[in-house]
């Protein structure tokens, strides 16, 4: 994925002829969620967020890549490798790539039709909520064609709100929110005592879900499920 990332900067770095790094130099927002109906509201919210920006009317009159119809029928999306940058003799990617979608764990009782007709209503909600907002406002939306005339290099007038908090989960059952914070935090408490054992050359058994010691420095890690030893 890391390589991938790099490879998409650097060809389109190349083809805007820009010199910046391509990506948001920012610290990573990784959102914990926890619940099915969690993940929905997200997949809501992204699918909607070009109604949400007051962009265009309906998510289908995004001119953009739209996930919604590819979920809908059940198809993948697919991406083409660009032919200006890669070259097609000596690059080890393929020629195309198929994004699958998968069902969000949780809605297995449902039919296809029944998930997508859920998720399509839960969009039309957002679409007629951000329409209501628009005409108590008066707030005009730019439209497909203002989407399209854009130059890439355009940003907002406004400043974006800085120093915020940063959310790590997401749940709207404030008791299971709860929950899930008081996990994470006991993960950093075993966290912290198995690196300070590490560096004290002290025997160190790292909680489940410490990814990047164990991938690049093969250290031990405890079974999922798995209870903190007493110290």
């Amino acid at each position: 994925m890391l390589r991938a990332g790099v490879r998409i900067s650097r060809c389109n770095r190349c083809r805007i002829f820009a010199r910046e790094a391509f990506w948001a130099s920012e610290q990573t927002s990784v959102v914990e969620l926890v619940r099915a109906e969690d993940v929905l509201a997200k997949m809501v919210y992204a699918i909607a967020n070009p109604v949400t920006s007051h962009l265009v009317a309906r998510v289908h009159r995004w001119p953009g890549v739209e996930s919604l119809t590819a979920i809908d029928h059940n198809r993948p999306l697919t991406a083409s490798k660009p032919i200006r940058f890669f070259d097609p003799e000596n690059s080890d990617l393929p020629n195309a790539i198929d994004l699958h979608f998968r069902r969000v764990p949780g809605f297995e009782r449902l039919s296809h039709v029944e998930y997508s007709k859920l998720l399509r209503d839960k969009v039309a909600e957002a679409e007629e909520k951000v329409a209501a907002e628009s005409r108590e406002k008066g707030i005009k939306l730019l439209g497909r064609r203002g989407v399209r005339q854009q130059h890439w290099n355009s940003h907002p007038g406004t400043r974006e709100t800085r120093r915020g908090l940063s959310p790590r989960v997401a749940c709207k059952n404030t008791w299971v929110r709860v929950e899930a914070l008081q996990r994470n935090q006991a993960f950093i408490d075993r966290y912290r005592e198995a690196r300070a054992d590490q560096l004290a050359g002290r025997e160190a058994t790292f909680p489940a879900g410490t990814w990047w010691l164990h991938r690049f420095a093969g250290v031990k890690c405890a079974e999922l499920g798995a209870t903190a030893p007493p110290r």
